[in-house]
């Protein structure tokens, strides 16, 4: 039989397989997500691991397995404790099913989704994959070097058969609707992340935290965001070396590491480094990997910053009108080049990043992205 919706607001499982919340674009997303389809009137809760950093969103109600079974470190990729810990997420899920059932899950990521298609087989529950990449394209970043092409093999795997047994696919990046488009029937849609605009921090207290950094406001170059392989900062930091006249800054919430020539700073939350963001001059993301949406180009475009990107990282974007986007293939040299070409340009990196700003606020409002969102649970409960 076809799933039926019962009468009242749709119960969503938004299923996590992560600590949350933590200043990550995954958890970043996946929280604003939930708080959004709530304003819209949805039942939402979120399911997550056993312990995060900071304190959740108030409105949104939160369901923490274990804490025992959690893995300890925040950063993404294969961890010794993730099967237990995705025991134990299944079991607290299915408790909160029995007690009050949900009509769909909205799964998060490949690894949140292949547990919801197990949960689906045993309670029958709806499941939506949401696709924040490709593993097709990812996966290797998380093997050893040798083992390359066969990651991308199994990667490629996994993607089509997450897309051909889930209920729906929402793809936050064209590529990723595209690519897994022709392996199933059933819905795919692609919704990009949304940004709920708030005030600019004050002049004094961006100031200040330039200052506690040692950092001269509108001085500095900004990468904002996590060390793992797949941002390819290896090409950051060859750009720095070309660039002595133009600090590149790395903030990040992990554990520094040296990056030499780039300065590394330790920021402790995400305020933090909104706050650094509004004092820098230009924003740069390497990241080479298609399928995704960096949450940081968001954070960028509500600073108003020009951005330098790579083009199959654009995601809507146009070069010379709201970003400077290098060639997919661009080494070090390109991205030094255009970050001296801007910072030398005041006037052309203003009317970027007043572009990118504009962009931002006609294409990731919440309450549209939301709604989208809402159509898409609803066809899949009706069947």
């Amino acid at each position: 039989m076809p799933p039926t919706h019962r009468p009242g607001p749709l119960r969503v499982a938004a299923l996590c397989t992560f600590q949350f919340p933590a200043p990550q674009g995954s958890q970043v997303y996946a929280g604003q997500q939930a708080v959004a389809l709530r304003r819209a009137g949805l039942d939402v809760e979120l399911f997550c691991y056993g312990r995060g950093a900071g304190d959740p969103p108030p409105t949104l109600p939160l369901q923490r397995a274990p804490a025992w079974a959690t893995p300890r470190s925040y950063r993404a990729g294969p961890k010794p404790r993730k099967p237990v810990a995705d025991l134990a997420l299944a079991w607290t899920l299915l408790r909160a099913h029995r007690r009050r059932a949900f009509d769909v899950l909205l799964a998060h990521n490949a690894e949140a989704t292949l547990l919801a298609l197990a949960l689906r087989a045993r309670a029958g529950i709806p499941c939506v994959y949401v696709a924040h990449t490709l593993l097709g394209v990812e996966l290797r970043c998380y093997a050893p070097a040798r083992l390359g092409g066969s990651a991308d093999r199994l990667g490629a795997q996994i993607d089509r058969q997450l897309a051909r047994r889930s209920d729906a696919v929402l793809a936050l990046s064209e590529d990723a609707r595209s690519a897994l488009r022709p392996h199933t029937t059933r819905p795919v849609v692609q919704i990009p992340p949304g940004l709920d605009l708030r005030p600019a921090p004050s002049q004094d207290a961006v100031r200040e935290m330039c200052r506690r950094h040692g950092l001269t406001p509108g001085g500095f170059a900004l990468y904002a965001g996590n060390l793992d392989a797949y941002q390819d900062l290896a090409s950051l930091q060859q750009a720095a070396a070309q660039l002595r006249d133009l600090p590149l800054v790395v903030a990040t919430h992990a554990p520094p590491r040296r990056l030499d020539p780039l300065r590394v700073l330790r920021v402790p939350d995400a305020e933090s480094a909104r706050t650094l963001s509004f004092g820098a001059a230009l924003a740069v993301a390497p990241r080479r990997h298609v399928g995704g949406f960096p949450i940081k180009l968001l954070n960028y475009m509500e600073a108003s910053l020009p951005i330098v990107a790579r083009a199959e990282q654009g995601l809507g974007l146009v070069h010379d009108r709201d970003a400077w986007l290098v060639a997919p293939r661009a080494g070090p040299a390109e991205f030094a080049h255009a970050l001296r070409t801007l910072f030398a340009d005041p006037e052309r990196a203003g009317r970027l990043g007043r572009a990118g700003r504009a962009h931002l606020e006609g294409h990731h409002h919440w309450p549209d992205l939301a709604a989208r969102t809402d159509a898409l649970l609803r066809e899949v409960c009706s069947g």
